[in-house]
């Protein structure tokens, strides 16, 4: 995938309370993730940083 490229997804609800996007399989590819991996998530200014969690 190209720096430059966007990938547009919708945020859909699960549950009542919590909400999910899902990854582009691109993504999921290039960098290994891999199916009941544990992430960490991390505000910055108005953006949400996600990294493995090792």
């Amino acid at each position: 995938m190209k720096k430059t490229e966007e990938l547009v997804r919708k945020v859909t609800r699960v549950g009542k309370r919590s909400l999910a996007v899902v990854i582009p399989s691109e993504i999921v590819t290039e960098l290994g993730i891999k199916e009941r991996q544990k992430m960490v998530f991390k505000v910055e200014r108005k953006k949400i940083i996600i990294s493995d969690w090792k």
